[in-house]
């Protein structure tokens, strides 16, 4: 598993963060019913857990909860435009509509 943050994502993150951040790639179910009905997200953390997995990325440590990995692609892409956060894999849209205030732990 891969993600790749582009310089526009990088920035907002950054501005986000007051320390060092990483990445979290998140399975929300919250508010949709049973677990396999969510949606791809992400949150900015500043420590991670034994059980989450890190991943492969270009610019921060990005980790996942091995029991979320099923919902992300192999290869994936965080970008940010128009004010949002857009979270696409090879296989399409993952999630293109996440809101900064919502990735802030």
């Amino acid at each position: 598993m891969e993600l790749m943050i582009t310089p526009r994502a990088i920035e907002k993150i950054n501005d986000l963060s007051s320390e060092q951040p990483s990445i979290l790639l998140w399975y929300d179910t919250e508010g949709c019913g049973c677990g396999v009905n969510g949606v791809p997200t992400f949150r900015i953390i500043n420590d991670s857990l034994s059980t989450y997995k890190r991943i492969s990325s270009n610019l921060l440590p990005v980790f996942v909860p091995e029991q979320h990995a099923v919902f992300f692609g192999k290869y994936m892409k965080l970008d940010f435009s128009a004010e949002t956060f857009r979270l696409v894999s090879n296989e399409g849209i993952l999630n293109p509509f996440i809101s900064p205030a919502n990735v802030v732990s």
